[in-house]
């Protein structure tokens, strides 16, 4: 499975892990590994199975306050062009593997 590489801003937690934005918040992402992407339905947003990406480390739509962006790895990528107050491309991928 070929591998490219994106960007994914997390949620910067006190103890210094990370974790998604809003779905699935409460997971942990543990950088050096790979995840495989979940379904996790959340009323008041699309359902997206997918880990989310872009292409550079930006999301101007997005706060960055508590966040932080990480370079990752990606498998299993489709490419979404989206407006560039969006961040520009975006990768659906089906596993995800942050870059230390």
């Amino acid at each position: 499975m070929a591998t490219i590489r994106g960007w994914k801003l997390f949620r910067q937690r006190k103890d210094g892990t990370i974790g998604p934005l809003f779905i699935n918040a409460r997971l942990r992402i543990e950088s050096g590994r790979w995840m495989k992407a979940e379904c996790h339905p959340t009323k008041g947003f699309a359902v997206r199975p997918y880990w989310h990406a872009t292409s550079e480390p930006v999301a101007p739509h997005l706060s960055t306050k508590g966040r932080v962006w990480r370079q990752v790895e990606l498998q299993g990528v489709t490419e979404l062009h989206r407006p560039e107050r969006q961040g520009g491309t975006w990768y659906l991928a089906e596993h995800l593997r942050v870059i230390d």
